[in-house]
């Protein structure tokens, strides 16, 4: 075991030298998981440094993204080309790869970014969703890894554990093992502190294998991997470790988990594990038994690249989520339907139709609901339910879960072979809302099917009337979100989403049915994020501007102006972020010179650098009608009337 000591002792000391030249970071979780970390990259992880991105490799996710330097000195040591000793050095200083958390994109072997806890080991069942997903579709050759988690006592006091791993246990998830970091320390103290719960007893009880370590005995870690290995379950190994192991004042304490140990403690350190090198230096004896350990799968690589090479351009491109050529023959004979039907539909039942050819033509997508498929209408006629025993399916029953199905949808997409979207009322979107706010980071397509869109829900009242959802994802960097006014819209919002490669996308679809507002098929005019849709016959004396529901309010209220000799154009914006990227001479074009008066069942936030007037709601919603509830807070024609009389007095 003497190799392995030296190999973690590595570990250890670039992580504490690190953290003391950073003045910031955490050091508990690396020194104490060190000797786990060092069992699994060293005998048991598929993966390649000079080839991160290998498709079947293992995924590992540290999910105590706090931990972050056990893994970046994980990638230095394992001989990761795109990380250097610099690199460690600057640890946590602006722009350095090695963040204090880490961030995906910033370091090949990053898999995900983590940090608010819970979220990597949520995630990481997604991924090891995709694999089984992908591998009932291609089989052992070409898809057959597994995914590791290292997670500590916070990321299982999250709720979002609760759910991910319930969906994990119920879906029977075998090849996914979690290393739980079993310190007993949280941040204030203990987490005898706070909890009573046995972990080990609530896995079992998700229908997990539950095997328990010393997490400083190699021996006792490599027999725990083997036996997970071979589960016909997913497997939680709880390694009871010291948080801070070596230290030799601050071992065992809070005091390790968030601060530096400091130049004499780190001294004390190295005399009492033996460690004579001088910070930041590893003996080369120590570097060249992590870089062979970088190398065991080379043959293993190899062979994989074949049997992908024989697999041909149809796998490639599958894996790699490229669209096919055709993907959307289906949506353009859709819109043209459409057209010549006039097509009136709630957008919610626009995006199903749409969704029929979506599945139909794009392999790779998979759906899914947090028990709302009935109304979120996210299930088609060539949908198949994935099961514990048959994972060939692309629709994802992810029960009443909706903070699981959001972190689960980010591992699909991050796993590659998968593009997910899934479904719930949006006003419930605050539960994903962590999750969505990290695909946005990541810069994931991902898919939110988001419906029941305003105080159009009516009688369920103002619970579930979403009325500061759209400015708070508006709000939200790197998310583009759409709330389109017909069919028509809601197709062409899919179209946009689908080609997105960096960055999620949010439909807000109606319940109440919507008209068919547009003319023509010609051009994706949503993608231009708002465009006008009914001109002015005459020069403009105002500006109607409206999303979903409120556009036919709009140009119900442009037909009755003109009767009266005041002249009006409609303009919709289905999607704010696209608008924003047009250049000036377009926004110009759209918005006029004329006053403009905007339209929307939701809060005013975002919409006073478009108009000079809004009608909308300043407060929560109320139940009844929809017809009523709009009378009531005044969303109305009327209203509209009302405003444009105002601003051209």
């Amino acid at each position: 075991m003497q190799n392995e000591n030296l190999m973690a002792n590595a570990i250890r000391f670039l992580t504490v030298d690190a953290i003391n030249k950073s003045a910031s970071g955490h050091p508990g979780m690396p020194l104490g998981m060190a000797d786990v970390a060092t069992v699994l990259f060293s005998k048991f992880l598929k993966f390649n440094p000079a080839d991160a991105k290998w498709f079947d490799r293992d995924r590992f996710v540290l999910s105590a993204g706090h931990g972050s330097m056990l893994l970046y000195a994980l990638l230095y040591l394992t001989g990761y080309k795109d990380i250097s000793l610099e690199d460690i050095k600057n640890f946590r200083q602006l722009h350095s790869k090695t963040a204090g958390h880490p961030e995906y994109g910033n370091l090949e072997g990053i898999e995900m970014t983590t940090g608010p806890l819970g979220q990597g080991l949520s995630t990481a069942v997604g991924m090891a969703l995709a694999e089984r997903i992908i591998n009932a579709k291609f089989g052992d050759k070409l898809c057959n890894h597994y995914t590791y988690v290292m997670a500590g006592d916070g990321c299982l006091m999250e709720g979002i554990s609760e759910e991910a791993a319930s969906v994990a246990g119920y879906l029977n998830l075998r090849k996914l093992i979690v290393f739980w970091d079993n310190n007993h320390i949280t941040i204030d103290g203990t987490v005898e502190d706070a909890s009573v719960t046995d972990q080990k007893k609530r896995f079992e009880a998700m229908g997990w294998n539950v095997l328990e370590v010393d997490g400083h005995d190699y021996k006792e870690i490599e027999e725990a991997i083997v036996k997970a290995q071979n589960s016909d379950k997913p497997t939680l190994i709880a390694c009871r470790t010291i948080i801070g192991f070596g230290a030799p004042n601050k071992s065992g304490t809070s005091k390790c988990h968030g601060s530096p140990l400091g130049e004499e403690e780190t001294n004390l350190m190295r005399a009492k594990l033996g460690w004579t090198s001088a910070p930041f230096e590893i003996d080369e004896n120590i570097i060249q038994l992590w870089r062979q350990s970088g190398k065991r799968c080379l043959k293993e690589y190899d062979t994989w690249k074949e049997q992908a090479k024989t697999a041909g351009k149809s796998f490639k491109d599958y894996i790699e989520n490229v669209l096919p050529k055709n993907w959307d023959e289906g949506l353009d004979g859709l819109k043209a339907k459409f057209l010549a039907e006039k097509t009136k539909a709630a957008s919610r039942k626009s995006s199903q139709m749409c969704l029929e050819e979506i599945v139909q033509y794009i392999p790779q997508i998979v759906g899914g609901s947090a028990d709302l498929a009935a109304s979120n209408l996210t299930l088609t006629s060539m949908s198949k339910t994935i099961r514990r025993d048959d994972y060939n399916g692309n629709n994802i029953k992810y029960g009443i879960r909706e903070h699981a199905m959001g972190a689960m949808m980010n591992g699909l997409a991050l796993h590659g072979g998968v593009i997910p979207y899934g479904g719930t009322f949006f006003v419930f979107s605050d539960y994903m809302r962590p999750a969505m706010r990290l695909a946005a980071l990541m810069k994931l397509r991902v898919i939110y099917v988001l419906t029941h869109d305003s105080i159009g829900v009516g009688e369920d009242g103002p619970t579930h009337q979403p009325v500061e959802h759209l400015a708070s994802y508006r709000a939200m960097p790197n998310i583009l979100t759409f709330r389109p006014c017909d069919a028509i819209e809601t197709a062409e919002a899919y179209e946009v989403a689908l080609q997105e490669e960096n960055a999620p996308s949010v439909l807000a679809l109606s319940r109440q049915n919507l008209p068919l507002l547009r003319t023509s098929v010609k051009d994706n005019l949503t993608a231009y994020g708002a465009y006008v849709l009914f001109e002015s016959p005459k020069k403009r004396d105002v500006t109607l501007i409206a999303t979903g529901s409120e556009v036919m309010l709009a140009r119900e209220a442009q037909q009755i102006l003109a009767a009266k000799g005041i002249y009006a154009a409609v303009v919709s914006m289905p999607c704010m972020e696209l608008f924003d990227k047009q250049d000036e001479a377009y926004k110009k074009a759209v918005l006029g010179d004329a006053p403009r008066i905007a339209v929307e069942a939701g809060v005013r936030f975002g919409w006073d650098k478009y108009a000079d007037e809004f009608i909308g709601m300043d407060g929560f919603g109320a139940s009844g009608k929809s017809e009523d509830v709009y009378a009531y807070f005044s969303i109305t024609v009327n209203e509209i009337l009302k405003r444009v009389e105002k601003v051209l007095s």
